[in-house]
């Protein structure tokens, strides 16, 4: 069974179609990337999956968008719970106004966790996760804001992270990162496919390349080609994913 699946997905913002007959199935611990010239539908996408567009007024999906063999669209599910299992990082840092701890801890008090020992242990797994814990353990009283932007992004994964999801949506998660922080956060994304099941939208062709299992190529609203990511690279079988890869439009 996939991980994710969505079936037959068309989408509407008014009487504007965004995405037109999306079909894609993602395996459980891979990295997805989505790529594809600004305003393809690759990040309206990306929010089918935690139902962020559900947030804008005057959309409508038809078909079926399955996690785990559910339909999360269908009658009954629970939004705050599939957000729960579903992280999302965006594309800028955004830490909130609080301490780094609280920062991670954030999740777990809004879900209701009152243990103490159970939060502390929560975040420090978290940071540990994300490779940032030797940089702020001494630091976690202060603010999340004195942080570097590549630390600031890291600690947004964390507080994805601290919630247990078992799907992590990653929004362009380097656009606004140094050449440092952002191999470091493709590093992370890497390492954590061994427990997570990861989508990730980018417009860095190259980090596409580096970090993901499979690709799909979106152009105006459509699914153009999704393969394995080196025979997409490498091989496609549309001459539109050919001409967008070597750079001949986009």
């Amino acid at each position: 069974m996939y991980k994710i699946e969505s079936k037959n997905v068309d989408f509407y913002y008014g009487p504007s179609q965004a995405l037109k007959n999306i079909n894609i199935a993602i395996r459980s611990n891979t990295v997805t990337a989505l790529i594809g010239p600004s305003g393809c539908g690759k990040s309206t996408y990306l929010r089918l999956f935690n139902r962020m567009n559900d947030l804008i007024d005057d959309i409508k999906i038809i078909g079926q968008v399955m996690i785990d063999g559910e339909d999360i669209y269908g009658k009954g599910i629970n939004v705050d719970s599939l957000r729960k299992n579903v992280g999302m990082v965006f594309q800028k840092p955004n830490p909130f106004p609080k301490t780094i701890f609280e920062n991670v801890a954030y999740g777990l008090r809004v879900n209701g966790i009152k243990d103490k020992k159970f939060i502390e242990e929560r975040v420090e797994t978290s940071i540990k996760q994300v490779v940032l814990w030797d940089e702020v353990k001494d630091k976690l009283k202060k603010s999340a804001f004195e942080l570097s932007g590549g630390q600031q992004q890291r600690l947004c994964i964390a507080r994805a992270l601290a919630i247990q999801p078992s799907v992590i949506l990653m929004d362009e998660p380097t656009s606004a990162l140094d050449p440092i922080s952002t191999a470091k956060v493709e590093e992370l994304i890497y390492e954590l496919k061994a427990k997570y099941t990861i989508v990730i939208v980018t417009h860095n062709m190259q980090q596409a390349g580096r970090v993901s299992d499979r690709t799909a190529f979106f152009y105006l609203g459509e699914l153009v080609e999704y393969d394995e990511t080196k025979k997409l690279f490498t091989n496609p079988k549309q001459e539109r994913t050919q001409n967008y890869i070597t750079g001949r439009f986009g």
